[in-house]
C-alpha cells in the first residue's frame, strides 16, 4: 500500500512527466512518419514504373517492413489516449471524418499489394497498382493535414494550412522512399528514384516555407511561437539538411541521404511540438499540464514505457539488420 501511495503522491523521481509524455508522443509520431514514410514514398514512386519486374522489386523492397512500421501509428494513438484522454476525445470527435479517411487510405495501401499479386491479369494489376499509389499518396497527405489542423486548432478539416502541410508530408515521404530505394536497389530504377527524390526534397522545403507562411497568416496567436529561436533554428536546420540530402543523393551516398531524411522528419515533428507547446489542444485551450492523466496512472505508464519502448526499438533494430543490404534481383514480393 505504501508503494501505491508513493506512486500516487508525486511524479517518479520528480521528473516533469507531462512534458516528457508530450515529447514522447511526437517522438512516436516521428518514428511512424520516418519508417512508414519510405513505404509511402515507394508506393508513390510505383506510379512511375511500367515494367512488371520493377514493380515487383518495389513491392519486395517494402514487403518485410510496412506492416511493422504501421505499429508506430497504433502506438501513437494508444499513447495519446492513455496520457491525454480528453485531447484524444476532442481530436477524434472534431476530425472524425479525417480519421476515417486516414484509416481507409491505410487500408487501401495495405490491401492493394496483396490483391495485385492474386492474378497475372494485366488489367487487374493495373487497377490494384493505381489503388496502391492512391493509398500511398493519400495517407501522408491526410496525416499532414491532421497534424497542421491540430497545431492551429482548426475547427474545419479542410484548411489551406492543412492542405499545404499535407503536400509537404507527401513530398517528404517521396524523398524518404527515394533514399531507401538507393540503399536497396541498383541500376536505372535507383537512378530514376534519385532524380524524383531530389525534386521531392526541394519541393518539401518550398512547401514547409509556404505552410509556415499560411500558419502565420491564418493563426495570429501562433506568431510568437513561430518567432521562437528554437523554431527559427529548426527552419535553418531544415534548409541545411535539404541541401545535404540533394548533395548526398547526387553523390550516391544513400546512407547519408537516408540519415538526412531522418533529420528532416525530426525537425518537422520538433517544429510542430515546439510551436504547439504549452498547449496540447489549442482549439480547446488544454495545456499539457491540464490534459495529462492523474499521477498514479501517469507513473505506471511511465514505468511500462521505460520497459517496453527499448524492447520495441530492439525489435526494429533486428528487423532492419536482417533485411539490410541491396535487394536480391531474384526476390519477388510475397
Amino acid at each position: 500500500m505504501s508503494s501505491v501511495a508513493s506512486l500516487a503522491s508525486a511524479p517518479l523521481f520528480g521528473l516533469p512527466l507531462p512534458e516528457l509524455w508530450f515529447a514522447l508522443l511526437f517522438f512516436i509520431f516521428g518514428m511512424f512518419l520516418f519508417l512508414d514514410g519510405f513505404d509511402f514514398g515507394i508506393g508513390i514512386l510505383f506510379a512511375t514504373r511500367d515494367d512488371p519486374h520493377e514493380e515487383a522489386v518495389l513491392l519486395s523492397v517494402i514487403g518485410p517492413f510496412w506492416d511493422g512500421n504501421e505499429v508506430w501509428l497504433v502506438v501513437f494513438g494508444g499513447a495519446l489516449f492513455a496520457a491525454f484522454p480528453a485531447v484524444y476525445a476532442n481530436l477524434f470527435s472534431r476530425y472524425y471524418l479525417l480519421m476515417f479517411a486516414i484509416l481507409a487510405a491505410l487500408g487501401l495501401r495495405g490491401l492493394a499489394p496483396e490483391m495485385y499479386e492474386e492474378r497475372e491479369d494485366e488489367q487487374w494489376r493495373r487497377y490494384w497498382g493505381y489503388a496502391f499509389v492512391v493509398g500511398s499518396a493519400t495517407t501522408p497527405f491526410l496525416l499532414g493535414a491532421f497534424v497542421l489542423n491540430w497545431l492551429v486548432g482548426a475547427a474545419s478539416i479542410v484548411t489551406l494550412t492543412g492542405a499545404l502541410g499535407g503536400l509537404a508530408v507527401v513530398a517528404l515521404t517521396v524523398a524518404d522512399g527515394a533514399a531507401f530505394l538507393g540503399l536497396k536497389t541498383r541500376g536505372s530504377l535507383r537512378d530514376d528514384a534519385s532524380a524524383f527524390g531530389v525534386r521531392a526534397a526541394v519541393s518539401y522545403l518550398v512547401l514547409v516555407v509556404a505552410t509556415l507562411a499560411a500558419v502565420y497568416a491564418t493563426a495570429p496567436d501562433l506568431r510568437p511561437a513561430l518567432a521562437h529561436p528554437v523554431v527559427v533554428a529548426l527552419v535553418v536546420f531544415t534548409v541545411v539538411l535539404t541541401a545535404g540530402y540533394v548533395v548526398a543523393v547526387r553523390g550516391q551516398r544513400y546512407y547519408v541521404a537516408f540519415a538526412a531524411v531522418a533529420g528532416l522528419v525530426a525537425g518537422l515533428v520538433a517544429l510542430v511540438a515546439v510551436a504547439m507547446f504549452p498547449y496540447v489542444d489549442r482549439a480547446t485551450g488544454i495545456t499539457v499540464s491540464e490534459g495529462i492523466v492523474s499521477t498514479l496512472p501517469l507513473n505506471l505508464m511511465t514505468i511500462m514505457a521505460a520497459v517496453l519502448l527499448p524492447v520495441v526499438l530492439s525489435y526494429f533494430a533486428v528487423l532492419y539488420s536482417v533485411f539490410s543490404g541491396p535487394l536480391d534481383e531474384e526476390e519477388a514480393y510475397g
